[in-house]
């Protein structure tokens, strides 16, 4: 694929170096040829300085022509700004921009934009860490509104059926792993101790389930 990147900070270095190992052509784009000394020395993209909102410069990175564009400057206007022009203006239908101030979330939603906000979801992975002990995400969907939790299975939990274990139905299970072998889980399968849960559902959800077990394993 053809990807542009636009903005050279810690994020979007870390992605262009990520799209480029996958072996996609990548071109990144920044106001200041400072920036880019963030890119190791094995990336061999494209580089491109300049004003971002320029037409000049889009078309030196040859936006037209991209299959993908992530906007992840600084400025929440900016990637807004120019996350629409791809899309609207050079037709690129795979965009996504940077969230940089949850505060300024809303409005760049209104464009309908694919966004990823890196505080929000920073947020919601450390609070999943902090508040649900030993059930902890592994995979977070959006910006942590869903999440993915592993679920070791106590001693107290024995015998227990899966659809017993989860049984106010707030969170769903994905999969059950016994002996290292991975099954889709089945609602009357009964766990064993050593088995792992893997369940979605909010992080809210998930903290229950955790006082739930702990207070399992005291009775």
């Amino acid at each position: 694929m053809n990807i542009v990147v636009i903005g050279c900070g810690r994020l979007g270095a870390e992605l262009a170096l990520r799209l480029f190992r996958q072996g996609h052509d990548v071109a990144v784009v920044d106001q200041t040829s400072d920036a880019f000394s963030n890119l190791p020395p094995e990336f061999r993209g494209r580089l491109i300085e300049g004003e971002v909102l320029n037409r000049d410069v889009l078309t030196r990175a040859d936006i037209a022509a991209a299959d993908a564009v992530a906007v992840v400057t600084n400025s929440d206007a900016v990637n807004v700004v120019v996350g629409h022009v791809a899309r609207e203006v050079y037709g690129v239908a795979n965009v996504a921009v940077r969230n940089f101030d949850p505060r300024r979330r809303r409005l760049q939603e209104a464009f309908g934009l694919p966004i990823v906000s890196s505080a929000v979801w920073g947020a919601g992975r450390f609070e999943s860490i902090l508040t649900t002990g030993s059930v902890h995400a592994v995979l977070s969907a959006g910006n942590g509104e869903v999440q993915v939790f592993e679920v070791p299975v106590p001693e107290g939990c024995a015998g227990q059926t899966i659809a017993q274990l989860l049984e106010d139905g707030s969170l769903m299970a994905v999969a059950h792993t016994r002996h290292a072998k991975a099954t889709l889980p089945a609602p009357d399968t009964a766990l064993a101790p050593g088995d792992v849960l893997l369940v979605s559902g909010s992080v809210a959800d998930a903290k229950k389930l955790q006082l739930r077990l702990a207070a399992g394993q005291e009775n």
